[in-house]
């Protein structure tokens, strides 16, 4: 493991470069209190409640906290390394958000535009709604189909208020398993074994009941994968072309694929699974577990929870929207735009406790609302374990990456705690 001597210096010659400048020392990171990190990470792998992590802290873009803990696959006897690549799942969601406002200021893609302006069967988009006499035809016990109240739209989609889940529920399983989503679908996001464009899934989407209607609930689902298919067909490109040449490349995120290159399956983490004593084991095979991003047929490009990365390459995109939608010279987004990514647009529907969604990510509203965030931070995870926060007034950039599915740890929630004990700098509402 490296150590903090390096991170020691680096944190005290700034801290020494600003006081010989005449400029205000600004307290940072204790190194002392980051080392706290090192213990309780280990901690998890000792115990084998997971079995590796990568945990990365970027300060004004420079990483003062990078290390791996454990094993990448347990079982072939392969430790954890900092360039380990990970299946990010849901952490797919931001990226193809971006490349959604990228067109938005292309003026490609409008953002009330309705969605069947790309994808036709969204035109006539229907709801399953408690039935009461008359309403429509049934569907199940007490449930009828009623036609949709307004055309859902690009906005709705990206704050996850168009009405549409992953079509697990149980009045809904059925029709969707029968269309290959749902529960056909693994868990109900994954696309990566299907052997067909990710619109043409997505077009039989358009064809089935969803569970709220457009803007008037916060309901977590295939949206963001609907919006893949709108880069498709608004850029004229696939979306694993599109998020290569004008995201990940320019940004130099060289690790960052829907599917791995297959001379890097050995720096692929295993996936483990929670068991019911909390020890991980490995999970199996298939859908549910280890997923097809090495040899499956390589044809589904979900936007929502396709992609792989690594810790330093995710930072990079991170860093970039941190920036106001630049890095190291390079722009993706406009400034107005980047604070739209990362503004509540929705109100109370996400939470009332003071959480709220942009177009793209989750926000804290009120300090306290998640943890010891500062007002204005933003950030997501995955649903193998991988999670991110961004702190713009603390300068912060956070990442912690498992392979953990289901996840019956804490270690996303104490992670970030773990962080901020470490920063002795008050949020700035408290000076």
């Amino acid at each position: 493991m490296r150590k903090l001597t390096l991170v020691a210096f680096v944190l005290f010659a700034a801290a020494g470069a600003a006081a010989q400048s005449g400029s205000a020392l600004r307290p940072s990171l204790l190194p002392d209190r980051l080392a706290r990190i090192d213990q309780a990470l280990q901690q998890y792998v000792d115990q084998n409640r997971v079995a590796g992590v990568v945990a990365l802290v970027l300060r004004d873009g420079t990483p003062v906290y990078e290390k791996a803990f454990g094993w990448s696959d347990k079982e072939a006897g392969r430790r954890m390394a900092v360039d380990t690549v990970f299946r990010i799942a849901s952490q797919t969601k931001a990226i193809t958000s971006t490349a959604v406002l990228m067109l938005m200021e292309e003026g490609k893609i409008g953002l009330n535009d309705p969605v069947s302006r790309f994808i036709p069967t969204f035109a006539n988009t229907t709801v399953a709604v408690r039935a009461d006499p008359g309403t429509g035809p049934l569907i199940g016990t007490g449930i009828s189909v009623v036609p949709a109240r307004r055309p859902m739209t690009i906005r709705d989609l990206l704050t996850h208020t168009a009405g549409i889940s992953y079509g697990t529920q149980n009045h809904l399983a059925a029709l969707y398993e029968a269309k290959g989503l749902g529960p056909a679908a693994g868990l109900g996001w994954y696309t990566a074994d299907k052997n067909e464009p990710i619109c043409t899934t997505m077009e039989r989407l358009g064809t089935l009941p969803f569970v709220a209607q457009p803007g008037e609930a916060f309901v977590y689902g295939y949206n963001t994968d609907i919006l893949g298919c709108v880069v498709e067909r608004a850029s004229g490109v696939a979306l694993d072309e599109f998020i290569r040449t004008r995201i990940t490349a320019p940004l130099g995120m060289h690790d960052t694929h829907f599917f791995l290159p297959p001379e890097k399956r050995e720096r692929l983490a295993a996936v483990y699974a929670s068991g019911s004593n909390g020890r991980a084991m490995r999970a199996p095979d298939g859908s549910t577990g280890q997923g097809h991003y090495v040899d499956g047929p390589r044809q589904s490009f979900a936007g929502g929870a396709g992609l792989l990365s690594t810790a330093r390459d995710y930072a990079r995109f991170l860093e970039m929207v941190r920036n106001g939608g630049a890095l190291d010279g390079v722009r993706l987004l406009a400034p107005r735009t980047v604070q739209l990514m990362t503004t509540n647009q929705i109100g109370t529907l996400h939470s009332t406790t003071g959480l709220g969604f942009g177009l793209g990510f989750q926000t804290t509203d009120r300090y306290g609302a998640n943890g010891m965030d500062s007002v204005g931070s933003f950030g997501w995870g995955g649903a193998y374990g991988t999670m991110y926060r961004v702190d713009p007034q603390a300068r912060l950039s956070l990442l912690l990456m498992i392979q953990l599915v289901p996840n019956a740890t804490d270690i996303r929630e104490k992670f970030p705690t773990l962080v901020y004990q470490a920063l002795v700098e008050a949020p700035q509402h408290e000076r």
